[in-house]
Parts: structure tokens; sequence; C-alpha cells
């Protein structure tokens, strides 16, 4: 019998590739949900050839065009409403809306799902304390779809929580692996965008280009397989073979190695704890390769320790760093401050917003919103 799968984020990258397994996966999935943010275009596509039992968009300009095309085109898909959306039930609900709108609906799917594969690290760093008690009190399972942590969670299928000696997190080093900070000061948009290894959004191409994406997901890290941070570690992988590793107290180091496509952690999550046979993603062993692996610089790349700090910290700081960030990286994009500048402006955010710890998914969300708008009025002012 199919699993159903509510796909929160259709028209998104990780949304698409996930339809990709599904359409590839011989019925052992049916799509029961497609849940878009504003791409009206490209979701009715994907409810042309995916048939899903129902669909719905956050833009709400847009509800009343996608009632009428289901009405005229696919009368056996229901529309539901945005907030009633995220309540249906389903066996795998796949979290890929991105930054912090995503966390209430990952909450709701922790409530209304059987698992959780997760592709939202914002979600986490926002409100990791939250997702751990709705998983406590629900028994929901969280399944990570960010590479280094599905990794992570491949090698943990070897050894017991309390033979955990640390977690290895690898990072491509993104383009400006090595540069000095006088040489980032005058790094472009262009070079910034052009990551050596992955295909991304925009965003996420420049934290992995500052190495906040990869001080998130230390973050993320800590929260999934409750291991503290300073037994978390990052290493510069520029060849990006190794996607993460899990050092054992014996001594053993377990690796998981295969090719850069994101399908994969998404397969692995669907099927868990099967594995479904797969040629497509075969990682090409003939032939010789290296394996490098280098320190990370946080003197000159210093949103990494800047993550390390607020995770430490607690919920408001994580949640000034991150909405901090989201701020600094799209002024950056529209050159409004310079990318040696995304990491002082971090830092200043931080050091003028002193809050309680939040509570509530309420009080994050509120928290969130407010960061955000100090921070465009920081960057107003033009001083970074």
């Amino acid at each position: 019998m199919s699993k159903s799968i509510n796909i929160l984020g259709s028209t998104g990258s990780i949304g698409t590739s996930t339809l990709k397994i599904i359409q590839n996966s011989e019925s052992a999935f049916s799509v029961n949900l497609l849940l878009a943010g504003g791409n009206l275009e490209k979701l009715k596509k994907q409810v042309q050839e995916f048939n899903p039992r129902f669909v719905s968009i956050h833009d709400p300009a847009k509800a009343t065009e996608l009632r009428h095309f289901i009405r005229e085109t696919a009368p056996e898909t229901e529309f539901v409403p945005f907030e009633e959306a995220l309540k249906l039930d389903c066996d795998i609900a796949v979290s890929a809306i991105v930054g912090t709108a995503g966390l209430l609906p990952t909450i709701h799917a922790i409530r209304h799902a059987k698992r959780v594969a997760l592709a939202n690290k914002e979600s986490l760093v926002a409100g990791g304390d939250l997702i751990r008690q709705e998983c406590a009190e629900t028994g929901t399972e969280i399944i990570p779809v960010d590479s280094e942590h599905n990794a992570i969670h491949q090698c943990l299928r070897a050894g017991e929580p309390k033979e955990i000696e640390s977690l290895i997190l690898t990072a491509s080093g993104g383009p400006f692996f090595g540069l000095t900070h006088e040489q980032l000061e005058s790094v472009t948009i262009n070079e910034a965008l052009n990551h050596p290894t992955w295909s991304m959004g925009s965003k996420v191409t420049i934290d992995s280009a500052t190495l906040m994406n990869k001080g998130l997901e230390v973050i993320e890290a800590h929260f999934l397989f409750r291991v503290p941070y300073s037994r978390i570690h990052v290493k510069i992988h520029p060849q990006s073979v190794v996607h993460s590793m899990v050092e054992f107290r014996d001594g053993s180091i377990l690796a998981q190695i295969g090719i850069a496509d994101m399908q994969l952690p998404i397969q692995y999550a669907l099927y868990y704890p099967g594995r479904p046979e797969n040629q497509i993603f075969r990682f090409p062993l003939e032939g010789s390769f290296s394996l490098d692996f280098h320190d990370p610089d946080r003197v000159t790349f210093r949103c990494l320790d800047l993550a390390y700090r607020c995770g430490e910290a607690g919920a408001a700081e994580r949640i000034v760093l991150n909405g901090a960030n989201e701020v600094a990286v799209q002024a950056f994009l529209k050159g409004r401050i310079s990318f040696a500048g995304i990491p002082a402006f971090i830092e200043h955010m931080l050091n003028i917003i002193d809050v309680p710890h939040p509570t509530t998914v309420a009080e994050v969300v509120e928290l969130d919103r407010r960061v955000k708008k100090q921070a465009e009025l920081e960057v107003e002012r033009g001083h970074f």
C-alpha cells in the first residue's frame, strides 16, 4: 500500500526533487497534498502531472485562480485553504518551506504526519526546543534531508548514541576557501553565487560562501542528534564527496559518500529504514580521486563562530542570528552591503537586541518579525 505524502513547498528545488522520487517509486508513494508559496504556474503543472488529492497556495491573491483551475482541469483534486492544508494527515510530510516561515508548517507536520522529512534548517535554528518537545509528545520521527545531516543519520545506524565521540560536518568551503579578509572585501555578487559544487538557491549559496550555512547546520545537528556543540566539528572538504562523518568512542570514523544530488538524501528520507534499488545515484569509483580535509578559518569566516556562540547562548540569540543573516544576505544581493560586511552586520544586531528567550511558536514568530524589521532599518541607515 502506497504511503501518502504532503509536500510543503512543492514548487521549490526540494519539492521538485521529491516529486521526481515519487514519479520513479513504482507507486510506493502517493501525493496527498501539494502546497506552494506563490508559484502558481508551476503548481498548476504539478497538479496536472501528479493528480494530488489536495492542493493549496499561501498567496491569497492567487487562491481564486487556483480554485478555478482545478475546477476546470483537475476535478478530482480539492482546493484547501493554507491554514487547513497544514493540518491534513499523511504518512510523510516533506517540510521544504524556506526560512523561518517554515517553522509553523513544520510544527503542524509533526502533529499530523507519522514522519517528517525535514529540509528546513531555519525551523530548528529558531525553534529547535519547540520541535523537540512536539516530537516527544507525538512520537513523530524526523529524518533530515540536508545532505550533511542525512549522512550523519545514516552513519549513526552503526552505533548507539552513548557511543558517539563527535559529529563531523563537511563543508565544500564555497568559492572563497583560502582567501583572506582583505580579499573578501572586494568580492562581487556573481563571484559569491558561483558555488564550486552544488546548484542551490541564491540565499543558501551566499550562506555557503560565508560559512553561515555550516553554522546553521551545527545548530541543526545539535537539535537533531542531541550532541553538545563542543562535540560537533566542521571540516572543509573541497571535493564534496564525503557528506559528513561520525566519530565513535572506539576511534572508528564512519563516513557517508555519495554524488552531489539532493534526490539521494530525499530518497533515503522517504524510504527509511529500507533502501530501494536505484541505478541513478551510483558514485563513480573508477579511476583515482583524493579526499582532502582542512580546518575552517573561523577568524576570516566569522559567521561560523557566531553560529556556535548563538547556539550555546539560546533561542533568542539563534533567532537574531538567523533573522539578521537573512536580511544581510538580501542586502548584499542588492548591493547595499559588502560580502565582508555580512558577519559584521549580524554581530551588530546581536549587540543591539537583548530580549528574553521565546517559549511558544507565536513568540518565536514575533521575535523573528521584530529582528528582521530592525535589521532592515539598520540597512537603511547605511552603516554596512
